[in-house]
């Protein structure tokens, strides 16, 4: 019974990629940054072969990997986490999802201002715990919604629960949805609930949820589950992928819920794939500039891997990547940095060593379906050894 864990540590990149000056990002390395933190400790992923990977510099190499190991180049056009996660599963996306550092013009908020009846505070990029403290009355009020977006391709609706019910915020998510297609076809509407007394402090609830724009074409995830095989969605991937191509999804509160829940997922008897996001090194510490959190959060599920490699069966396999850079330490922005990614994989049947610098993300899905003996009908190329697993390889 074969099992795929892939695994991504959402924003962990390792290097600029070489057209990084061209977003915006000069000289960023998420890796390089957290590792000057006093709280950054890796051994267990350094063991698989992190350290190893072509063009990192940080980090106590040590003896032979344990693991297979690369270094990913993203070919899209973007550095956000759909797209990104979009070329994990085998979608070259050729220009960049639209973000609006100036507000969503009014052909799109006329409508959506129609359907919901609700009037329109903020529009414009904002921080999402700031923004509620700043319109939050104004919204209690008037009943307006907070929108409001950031340097990601995002439509995001802040609303107290009192003011509007969380169901009644999903609705007007998918209101928005529909409207955003086509030019102003954003990655995510992502609902935004908050709680607190009039006059503040407001605080965020666990009750967020993205509506993510539909996949354009077949994605690894399609292929398996149209080959009868499980895809367990843990964490965002399910809002990520919008459900397609997925049979059980599996929502957690962050990183600490998510190792827990695929640690259960270990213990299950499937075959097919568990796809997991950990989502807190962007959202907490990459976006905020943290650079200790997010060394701790590193740190942690470094000590977290050892019971993930104990609980794996003999045709197992685990594959650790991530989905673009978020460089703490960077503070020309608190956006997205154009990163390379690491990918490590580990398994009995795989074959430790340097798989080099490959040229792009699709590569993990390819690998993913070669395990599994099924061609990809993208453009991608399995990085197993054919002579051992007898998987498909594609250009």
């Amino acid at each position: 019974m074969k099992r795929v864990f892939l695994i991504v540590l959402d924003s962990f990149g390792i290097g600029a990629m070489e057209d990084a000056p061209s977003y915006g990002d000069v000289d960023v390395n998420t890796l390089r940054s957290v590792s000057k933190s006093p709280y950054f400790h890796m051994p267990n992923m350094g063991e698989l072969g992190l350290f190893h990977i072509d063009g990192v510099t940080v980090g106590e190499r040590g003896g032979v990997p344990k693991g297979a190991y690369a270094r990913m180049t993203e070919a899209s056009k973007g550095k956000d986490t759909t797209i990104g996660h979009w070329e994990i599963a085998g979608i070259y996306s050729p220009k960049p999802l639209p973000v609006y550092p100036k507000g969503f013009p009014e052909e799109v908020l006329a409508p959506f201002k129609k359907e919901t009846g609700r009037g329109v505070l903020c529009n414009l990029p904002y921080s999402g715990t700031e923004v509620i403290q700043r319109y939050g009355d104004e919204h209690m009020r008037t009943g307006d919604l907070i929108v409001y977006t950031s340097a990601d391709s995002v439509f995001q609706i802040a609303a107290h629960e009192q003011v509007v019910p969380v169901e009644q915020l999903y609705e007007y998510c998918r209101i928005a949805r529909r409207i955003l297609t086509g030019e102003h076809g954003v990655g995510r509407v992502i609902a935004r609930p908050f709680t607190g007394p009039e006059g503040g402090p407001f605080t965020r609830t666990g009750g967020r949820h993205d509506f993510s724009i539909l996949p354009p074409s077949v994605t690894m995830l399609d292929q398996l589950k149209d080959s009868n095989k499980e895809v367990i969605a843990v964490g965002k991937i399910q809002d990520i992928f919008a459900g397609k191509g997925i049979t059980r999804s599996i929502f957690t509160g962050g990183n600490e819920e998510g190792i827990t829940r695929t640690l259960e997922c270990l213990e299950e008897d499937f075959e097919g794939l568990c796809f997991v996001n950990l989502v807190d090194y962007d959202m907490l510490y990459g976006h905020r500039r943290d650079v200790d959190g997010y060394a701790k959060a590193l740190s942690y599920f470094d000590q977290r891997l050892p019971e993930i490699l104990g609980k794996m069966r003999e045709e197992d396999i685990l594959m650790l990547t991530a989905d673009h850079g978020c460089d703490p330490a960077y503070t020309k922005t608190t956006d997205h940095t154009r990163e390379y990614t690491p990918f490590l994989m580990y398994g009995k049947g795989v074959k430790p060593g340097n798989l080099g610098t490959r040229k792009t993300f699709a590569d993990i899905g390819a690998t993913v379906l070669q395990y599994f003996s099924i061609a990809p009908q993208f453009a991608g190329t399995g990085m197993l050894q054919n002579e051992l697993h007898g998987g498909h390889e594609s250009e």
